[in-house]
């Protein structure tokens, strides 16, 4: 899922390419991408685009009269800038939005279709949106400390929550903890103030290199290649593979779809976590240290 670091790089390049534009009309070829029906669809066709924001991991295009087009891209939807007209060729293809200077193609892989389109008026139909978390790139040590342990979660679900830090997901959850020298699992309330601020270091370093790396990357283009797994990353999506600290091999947690990755030797003291699927099958035969 494209994350804040990702989302915020779309922002940047398509406030370069259609800030101040006419959206000209949105060609929808899902009927599943579109989860609002007031106001109708056509309402935004021929208004001025005169903003752009990221809301959590969401996109919003603001239009003339406080309209606003609302994109989750979720797990697996991407953005593609095209010529004016683009032609929706495939069923992955689930939308184009024609504007004055180009069109944008909405895809989504695989056969779940989870991206969300939305048009709602208003700044309190915006905030509706919004599910609430701060921003860590803006907060301060004080404010990311208070909201880190408002529930006593581990580390990974409290990162991961959009109601506590807004944009944070999977992939950066991993590297961050990594950076900050924390297991995934320790709950909020054993933190240290030393390691709450450590944390909160990491937090801010982490984002703010990966999204400078993001918008080296696509400085004369539009990101076309934004994914979770990135060979430069430490821990993400390297499970088997040597952490670029101390040579130990990567580990994991699967659960359900997702999976967190995580090096045993700098994050836990040496102990491997349970796997909650390959622990049940192993039963007493489980490594737990390395």
């Amino acid at each position: 899922m494209p994350e804040l670091p990702d989302i915020d790089v779309y922002v940047e390049r398509l406030g370069e390419r259609i800030h101040g534009a006419k959206l000209a009309d949105i060609r929808l070829n899902s009927p599943f991408l579109l989860r609002s029906f007031d106001p109708p669809l056509d309402e935004a066709n021929g208004r001025r685009v005169i903003e752009l924001r990221r809301i959590g991991k969401r996109i919003a295009i603001g239009l003339k009269a406080e309209f606003w087009l609302v994109l989750h891209l979720m797990v697996a939807g991407r953005l593609y800038w095209r010529d004016p007209g683009a032609a929706l060729r495939s069923k992955q293809t689930l939308a184009a939005f024609d504007f004055t200077t180009g069109t944008l193609l909405l895809t989504e892989a695989g056969n779940k279709k989870r991206a969300s389109l939305y048009l709602v008026r208003g700044a309190t139909a915006l905030a509706e949106h919004d599910p609430g978390g701060i921003e860590p790139l803006e907060c301060s040590p004080e404010a990311f400390g208070q909201r880190l342990r408002r529930d006593n979660k581990t580390l990974k679900r409290a990162l991961t929550s959009p109601n506590i830090f807004s944009g944070i997901g999977n992939a950066y959850s991993d590297e961050i903890l990594h950076a900050a020298r924390l297991s995934p699992t320790r709950l909020t309330s054993q933190l240290s103030e030393d390691q709450v601020d450590s944390l909160f270091r990491a937090t801010v370093d982490t984002l703010t290199t990966w999204r400078k790396r993001l918008r080296q990357d696509s400085a004369s283009t539009f990101p076309e290649k934004v994914t979770a797994f990135r060979p430069q990353m430490a821990v993400h999506g390297k499970f088997g593979k040597p952490c670029p600290d101390c040579g130990t091999q990567v580990a994991r947690i699967r659960y359900k779809s997702n999976e967190t990755n995580y090096c045993p030797r700098c994050q836990t003291g040496g102990r491997v976590l349970s796997d909650r699927s390959l622990a049940r099958i192993l039963k007493d035969d489980w490594p737990d240290r390395l």
